[in-house]
């Protein structure tokens, strides 16, 4: 039976891993084991925190959408419900967007859903 050498195979899986490795310490980023842990590891951080990003995101939003609402009279829930009965179809991350940068804009839509 003829013999298998799998030297190019096996070092570019490895390459490949000790790549992604990069940046970590120590023998984190030499040493294969413990670099594949350490990849392993960072992986599911990684995936887990996308979505956490959203998640942080969306807080931040209602946060600033409620310290503007609450300058102009009205709390968050209440702004959120009336937006909703009047059918006004704009994000949380546009209204926190006008909220901080155009808050002229942001009080013609309290206004707007205070008039309702």
């Amino acid at each position: 039976m003829v013999r298998v050498k799998r030297g190019n195979v096996a070092r570019k899986r490895r390459k490949k891993l000790l790549a992604r490795a990069k940046g970590f310490r120590g023998s984190l980023r030499k040493i294969f084991r413990p670099a594949k842990q350490a990849v392993v590891k960072a992986m599911v951080h990684a995936t887990r925190d996308r979505r956490d990003r959203k998640a942080m995101f969306r807080k931040l939003w209602t946060i600033r959408i409620n310290a503007a609402a609450r300058q102009l009279g009205m709390s968050y829930s209440r702004f959120i419900a009336a937006l909703a009965k009047a059918k006004v179809a704009i994000n949380r991350k546009q209204l926190a967007d006008l909220a901080v940068n155009d808050n002229e804009a942001f009080a013609k839509i309290v206004a707007l859903v205070k008039g309702k």
